[in-house]
């Protein structure tokens, strides 16, 4: 058996994850997407820890540059996803307050 290219593995393995992902989030029921929401942005604290160590990597060479450049994109999209999934679980929580009832007769 040939060795299969590490390259064509990873994709393999995120092909996968994609799918895997994209039915587990679809079969959730809507009562429990807010919990969903507010484990994907731990998750994605978890993210923009690991993304802020590889911007401030202290890696010299001629590879330095992908180390710091990747982890600046990464935090920034981990920002971006922490920020509108507060965003989401503010919306989704907020319909599970209940209306105030507007006084009748104008003033109260």
């Amino acid at each position: 058996m040939e060795h299969i290219n590490p390259t064509v593995f990873y994709f393999a393995i995120f092909v996968l994850a994609v799918f895997v992902g994209y039915y587990v989030v679809w079969s959730v029921t809507p009562a429990l997407h807010t919990p969903l929401m507010a484990v994907t942005n731990a998750i994605s604290s978890v993210i923009i820890v690991g993304a802020l160590l590889a911007a401030a990597a202290s890696a010299t060479g001629s590879g330095a540059w992908i180390s710091k450049g990747s982890g600046a994109i990464a935090s920034a999209f981990a920002a971006v996803n922490i920020f509108g999934g507060f965003m989401v679980t503010r919306r989704m929580l907020a319909m599970y307050k209940k209306k105030e009832k507007k006084a009748e007769g104008g003033k109260h």
